[in-house]
């Protein structure tokens, strides 16, 4: 089977379970407690400054535990982070991403819940839709391997590009075929939407969108979460391999979980986008084992 189809086919059998809404019971450990009072729990982060993050502090020191965030201002600075004890947990990636880490830097952090996926967009200053972008235009997008197949995937369902074999969640720039109506340039992920004056559209992951000047209404296209084949893009909390049954750790999941007013300013931050999840975390072990399997067969 294709890694492609390989993806999809255990995401179809996973996701049905895993798009719980916000207002159902959560599937994390219920019973996993143990927290000490004032116990400090650095998480790592990329856009603390959204106002949730404040919330869910609060709700986390209700029952005992102090969370200290570490703010990161690139995709690529909390995993080697917590590697190196320097935090705790990371919330700001998805499962591809931590797939992609874990087998580049030949380490083991898991996922220990998961929170939301969020669209991917495409966003232009000079263009109000896909079919007005010349051809031969420049589009932007992210430069670390998971969004770069993922915007490039997002671009082809636009029409905007042809992808080698049709495209996968490993595509590259390089995949984009010559007869491709657009150009595509991968940038450092934060850097895509200060690009727009100077491309014709570019990916802009959601944590840069609003920081950029823009809101999520202004995409000009997006991936759709609902779609089996997105169960590799749920955004996770993230532990090392001997912490995962923290049981300290698996509460503040809960605690994420399971506030309406955290849950509700997610989706405020995300423009409406997000969609919640409560997938088991046996489910979200599986799906990055397979992802892992499929990069080391593609590598």
């Amino acid at each position: 089977m294709s890694t492609s189809k390989k993806l999809t086919a255990a995401a179809a059998l996973a996701l049905p379970v895993a798009l719980l809404l916000a207002g159902c019971a959560g599937n994390a450990d219920a019973g996993a407690s143990g927290s000490s009072d004032d116990e400090v729990v650095r998480i790592g982060v990329v856009g603390a400054g959204d106002p949730y993050w404040e919330t869910y502090k609060e709700a986390a020191a209700e029952e005992g535990i102090e969370v200290e965030l570490v703010d990161f201002s690139e995709y690529t600075q909390p995993n080697p982070a917590l590697s190196a004890g320097e935090l705790d947990l990371n919330q700001f990636q998805h499962i591809i991403y931590l797939a992609t880490y874990n087998v580049q830097s030949d380490d083991d952090l898991q996922p220990i819940g998961a929170t939301a996926i969020y669209p991917l967009g495409l966003y232009s200053t000079q263009y109000d839709s896909v079919e007005d972008i010349p051809e031969g235009s420049t589009v932007a997008v992210p430069n670390d391997e998971s969004n770069q197949a993922r915007g490039l995937l997002v671009l082809q369902s636009a029409g905007l590009v042809e992808l080698k074999d049709g495209g996968s969640v490993f595509s590259t720039v390089a995949d984009v075929l010559p007869e491709s109506k657009v150009k595509v340039e991968a940038l450092e992920a934060a850097f895509t939407a200060t690009s727009l004056p100077d491309v014709a559209a570019a990916i802009v992951n959601n944590d840069f969108v609003e920081d950029a000047g823009l809101s999520f209404d202004e995409a000009i296209a997006t991936d759709d979460p609902s779609d089996p084949s997105a169960f590799p893009y749920i955004n996770i909390f993230a532990a090392k391999a001997e912490d995962a049954d923290n049981p300290t750790y698996r509460k503040l999941v809960e605690i994420y979980q399971n506030t309406q007013e955290v849950l509700d300013g997610v989706v405020d931050a995300s423009g409406g986008t997000a969609v919640l999840v409560k997938t088991p975390v046996d489910e979200l072990v599986a799906s990055l084992n397979d992802v892992e399997d499929d990069i080391r067969a593609n590598s």
